[in-house]
């Protein structure tokens, strides 16, 4: 979903970037987080009012490189998107990228800079997250599900006040966890060597059918 989503704005020359608990899982292993349900992306207020007028309703076929998945994917967008405000809280939610065969969704959130006069370079969304523009901006370029993909530039600390520190540090939540480097690779040898003992029995199976064939 996140391949399609991204392919989309990179080819209508849109600007987004990952956001909320799905750069969490970037900064952990460049990927969404497994008990993360959705995921979380922002734009700027410029790219928000675009979507609405331009590719709202817009239905996008995604193909992946080599065939082997096709989805069609729905861009709504809220008619409250004029709104910078949070108002009654029930429209904080500007746009979804939803996949129709499913359900399952990309929540899309844009950012302003609703009081340039009091509280200049502060962009901000509905639901109440406030960051500095020189946090946002210069964007970094990465790698999320194998796509490429943008962060903001201060990612770490917009990742420590919106989770605390502990969140880029505890591995496990709720039951989840994420493996360490260290553990990944014990994993994989163990795997392997199990790998390795299943073959071993099934020749050693084939040999024994194969000495019982004998008259």
């Amino acid at each position: 979903m996140i391949r399609a989503y991204l392919t989309f704005f990179r080819e209508k020359k849109l600007d987004t970037w990952i956001a909320h608990g799905t750069l969490l899982g970037w900064w952990w292993n460049g990927r969404r987080l497994p008990w993360d349900f959705d995921l979380d992306t922002q734009v700027t207020g410029r790219t928000l009012l675009r979507l609405g007028r331009e590719f709202n309703h817009t239905r996008y076929k995604y193909t992946s490189p080599d065939s082997s998945v096709r989805r069609e994917y729905l861009l709504d967008v809220n008619p409250w998107i004029h709104q910078r405000i949070r108002g009654d809280g029930m429209n904080v939610i500007d746009a979804r990228w939803i996949d129709v065969r499913n359900g399952l969704y990309i929540d899309i959130t844009g950012l302003s800079e609703t009081q340039p006069d009091t509280h200049p370079g502060i962009w901000t969304c509905k639901n109440n997250h406030r960051y500095h523009m020189d946090e946002l901006y210069p964007m970094r370029e990465t790698v999320f599900e194998g796509m490429f993909a943008k962060v903001p530039y201060a990612y770490d600390k917009i990742l420590t006040d919106e989770y605390r520190e502990g969140a880029l540090v505890n591995t496990e939540h709720n039951g989840e966890w994420i493996k360490s480097p260290d553990r990944a690779r014990q994993d994989q040898k163990a795997q392997a060597a199990r790998d390795r003992e299943a073959k071993k029995k099934v020749q050693e199976r084939k040999r024994m059918e194969w000495e019982a064939s004998w008259p």
